[in-house]
C-alpha cells in the first residue's frame, strides 16, 4: 500500500513539472471557499464535457444533488466527442445557449485566455484553488498568476501489456528498453499472409493527442524533447532515433498495423478494441482508459500489466508525458450565471459534495481510473491508488515530463500527428518525417511568438 506522504510527494514532483510547462504562477488573492449556498434568482447552467455516457449519468446525479440544496440553480450536462470539444467551446461561447462551464485540456488554456473566452476565478474560488491544491498545479491552471479554473485530473502515459500474451510467447515480464520492446514485439506478432492478426506493438492514429503523446513519451525516454527554451528540438539525434523506431515498427519489422491503430471521435475505436480483444500485445496509453478496459475486458482486466516507458538508446530512464485538465467558466456568460457556475464548481471540488472526505469530482475521476489532484482527495483515496493497474502510473509520477503548454500547442500537436501518421503509412521515411516535423513545429512557434 502507498503511504500518503509518498503519494503526495510523487504528485508534487509531477505538478512541479507541469507548472514549468504552463504559463501560470502564484496568486495572492484572499477570501474563503464558496459553494453550496443558494444563488438568488432562477439560473440555468450548461456543463460541457467529453465524458462517456456512464460518467455523464454520474455527473447528472451530482448536479441533481446540488439542486436539492440550491433549488434556484439548474445544471444541464452536455457531452460531445473529444474531437469536438474545443471547437464547440469556441463557436458557442458567445451564444445564448453556449456552455457556462467546460472541461478543458491544459494545452488550450493560454489561447482561450488570450482570446477572452474564459473568466478569471473570483477571489474566493481563487483562494480555494491556491490553498487546496499543490502550489504548482494551481499555477498550471493560471495565467499571469491568476487562476482560471479548478484543476481536476492528472494523466500520464505508461506501457500497457497483455500478461497472458507475453507469457504464451515465453516472456516473464515487460520490456525495459527499445531493443527489448522491438525484439519482443516481433515474437508477439502473428500474421495471416501479409495481414497482421495480432500486433506486437500498437500505435494510435486519427487522434492528435493519442498519436503524439505516446511518441513524445518515447522521445522523452530517449533523452529528447519536442521543445526546449521555446524552440523546436525535433532535429536532434534523439528525435531521429524516435522517428526511426516508428518506421522500424511499421515498415521494417512489421510488428504494428495501421488497420489496427485508428481512433474514432470518442477516442475509442480499433486501437482500443484490438487491445481489449487480445489482438494487441503492447501499447503506450494513459491511465484514464482503465474504465474502458474494465468495461470491455471484464474479468480479463487482470491480464493487463502496467510498466514504465521503455528507454531508448540515448536515454537514461523512462520519462512519460503528463498533462492535466481543468473546469472553467465562460467569460461571455451573464454575471449571475458566472457567479452560480463558480459556486457550483467550488462545491463540486470540495469534500462537502462527496463522501468519506473526498469530493464528488474525485469520485467521478476515480470511476474512470483518473488521478484526482486536490490534496484532500489524494488523502481520501490513498488506498484506491494502490490497485494494480493504477499503481504502475503512480510509481511513474516522479519521472513524468509535461507536454509543452505553449501558444500554438494544439496546432503543433495536430501537425506532428499528420507527420507521424504519414510515417506509419509509409508515405514518408523517418528522415523525411523528422525534417517535416521540425519545419512545421518551428513555423508554429515562430508564428505564435
Amino acid at each position: 500500500m502507498l503511504h500518503r506522504s509518498r503519494t503526495l510527494a510523487l504528485l508534487a514532483a509531477l505538478v512541479s513539472l507541469l507548472a514549468l510547462s504552463a504559463c501560470g504562477g502564484e496568486d495572492d488573492s484572499g477570501g474563503g471557499g464558496g459553494g453550496g449556498e443558494p444563488v438568488g434568482g432562477q439560473v440555468e447552467l450548461t456543463f460541457l464535457t467529453h465524458w462517456a455516457p456512464e460518467t455523464v449519468e454520474q455527473l447528472e446525479a451530482v448536479a441533481a444533488d446540488y439542486k436539492t440544496q440550491n433549488p434556484d440553480v439548474t445544471i444541464k450536462i452536455r457531452a460531445v466527442p473529444f474531437a469536438d470539444l474545443l471547437t464547440t467551446m469556441r463557436s458557442q461561447a458567445g451564444s445564448d445557449d453556449g456552455p457556462t462551464i467546460s472541461s478543458i485540456y491544459d494545452l488550450w488554456l493560454p489561447e482561450l485566455v488570450r482570446d477572452g473566452v474564459l473568466a478569471e476565478a473570483p477571489a474566493d474560488a481563487a483562494a480555494t484553488i491556491t490553498q487546496e491544491w499543490p502550489e504548482n498545479l494551481a499555477g498550471a491552471a493560471s495565467v499571469d498568476g491568476k487562476p482560471y479554473g479548478f484543476p481536476n485530473e492528472v494523466n500520464l502515459y505508461a506501457l500497457n501489456y497483455n500478461k497472458r500474451l507475453l507469457e504464451e510467447a515465453g516472456f516473464d515480464g515487460p520490456p525495459a528498453t527499445w531493443d527489448e520492446m522491438m525484439s519482443m514485439a516481433e515474437k508477439l506478432t502473428k500474421r495471416d499472409g501479409d495481414r497482421i492478426t495480432q500486433q506486437g506493438l500498437g500505435f494510435i492514429s486519427s487522434w492528435a493527442a493519442g498519436t503524439v503523446h505516446p511518441f513524445t513519451s518515447l522521445l522523452n525516454s530517449n533523452g529528447g524533447s519536442l521543445i526546449a527554451d521555446g524552440k523546436a528540438t525535433l532535429d536532434t539525434e534523439q528525435a531521429k532515433q524516435a522517428f526511426q523506431l516508428v518506421e522500424d515498427a511499421f515498415a521494417n519489422r512489421r510488428v504494428s498495423s495501421t488497420q489496427m491503430a485508428s481512433a474514432d471521435a470518442n477516442t475509442t475505436g480499433p486501437y482500443l478494441d484490438n487491445f481489449v480483444s487480445g489482438k494487441t500485445a503492447m501499447i503506450i496509453m494513459a491511465n484514464w482508459w482503465e474504465s474502458a478496459l474494465k468495461s470491455g475486458m471484464k474479468d480479463r482486466i487482470a491480464d493487463v500489466g502496467t510498466a514504465p516507458i521503455p528507454v531508448g538508446p540515448s536515454g537514461s530512464g523512462p520519462a512519460p508525458v503528463s498533462y492535466s485538465w481543468l473546469t472553467v467558466v465562460n467569460a461571455k456568460a451573464d454575471q449571475p450565471e458566472q457567479d452560480a457556475a463558480w459556486k457550483f464548481l467550488s462545491w463540486l471540488n470540495s469534500p462537502e459534495s462527496g463522501e468519506a472526505g473526498h469530493s464528488a469530482m474525485a469520485a467521478l475521476l476515480q470511476s474512470m481510473g483518473i488521478l484526482p489532484s486536490r490534496t484532500s482527495d489524494l488523502e481520501a483515496y490513498e488506498k484506491d491508488l494502490d490497485r494494480p493497474f493504477l499503481q504502475g502510473y503512480v510509481d511513474q509520477l516522479q519521472n513524468a515530463e509535461p507536454f509543452p503548454v505553449v501558444i500554438g500547442g494544439q496546432e503543433l500537436t495536430e501537425g506532428l500527428q499528420k507527420t507521424i501518421e504519414a510515417l506509419q503509412a509509409g508515405q514518408l521515411s523517418a528522415d523525411e518525417a523528422q525534417q517535416r516535423a521540425q519545419e512545421d513545429a518551428t513555423a508554429v512557434l515562430e508564428s505564435a511568438g
